[in-house]
């Protein structure tokens, strides 16, 4: 890599006309080769979130070459003031997709935070109130963003099943205190058993309904779809829509009496 001179530039000036304006790959190569040194350099500023510094180059290097693709060698600036953009983009997407298990920040915000919180925090200590709200007053967000960033960095992840520690009794995986009520056999038999109680409960209120009534309900509320208005039942019936609204609730009186007996 660093036998490969820096181009002067007039000689990326060059280059890049070609690739403007030729689609000249060979440029784009050379343009390339003779920007690594600097994707590594700025890969190495990301060491400290303990990620292979080898992935960091390999994602700064991808962001070099959008940048090289869609340079403009009009603007009159250098390639690598305007590839320093996409080279730490693609870094940063690179460290929230690997960080963590769980995505530590989404909005524009908590990547913000998340990016320059570290380095803002003036001890290992939690900050304080007149801290956080220095912070985020210099970085244009809320004090609560502030506040949970910190609680995500110093926080870390467990695995669900990791196996008890003899060495350090404090750690205990959540497998062991949180419950999945699905998957007790004789709770899923009562809950069915229930379920099938309580349907055929409610059909057998249904059947003491009226003709009228049971009609009602059934198309207000057990239509899978298409289910009808007060207006479209008051208008098959030749009474008025207040009239359907009120045998509808006595027949759901009727019904819950019944469940409930």
């Amino acid at each position: 890599m660093n036998t490969i001179p820096v181009l002067s530039a007039e000689e990326e000036k060059a280059l890049a006309e070609r690739l403007f304006y030729q689609n000249d790959l060979e440029a784009a190569r050379i343009l390339v080769l003779s920007h690594l040194r600097f994707v590594v350099h700025i890969a190495r500023s990301y060491a400290g979130y303990g990620l292979p510094l080898a992935d960091l180059i390999q994602e700064g290097n991808v962001g070099l070459m959008k940048a090289v693709r869609r340079f403009d060698p009009r603007r009159g600036v250098r390639l690598i003031s305007f590839a320093v953009h996409w080279i730490r983009a693609e870094i940063h997407e690179f460290i929230l997709r690997n960080w963590r298990i769980v995505k530590v920040a989404t909005t524009k915000a908590q990547r913000k935070l998340f990016f320059n919180l570290r380095s803002a925090k003036k001890s290992l200590a939690w900050l304080s109130n007149d801290e956080a709200a220095e912070i985020a007053r210099d970085l244009g967000v809320p004090v609560a963003e502030v506040r949970e960033m910190e609680q995500r960095l110093t926080a870390r992840d467990a695995a669900f099943d990791a196996p008890v520690d003899d060495d350090d009794e404090e750690t205990v995986a959540p497998v062991h205190y949180l419950e999945d009520a699905s998957a007790d056999p004789a709770r899923r038999v009562e809950e069915e058993d229930w379920e099938c109680f309580s349907l055929a409960r409610l059909r057998a209120a249904l059947a003491e309904l009226d003709e009228r009534s049971r009609d009602i309900l059934e198309r207000r509320w057990l239509a899978e779809e298409g289910k009808a208005t007060l207006q479209e039942l008051a208008d098959q019936y030749g009474v008025s829509a207040e009239r359907i609204r009120q045998i509808e609730s006595s027949a759901m009186k009727k019904i819950r009496a019944a469940i409930e007996a």
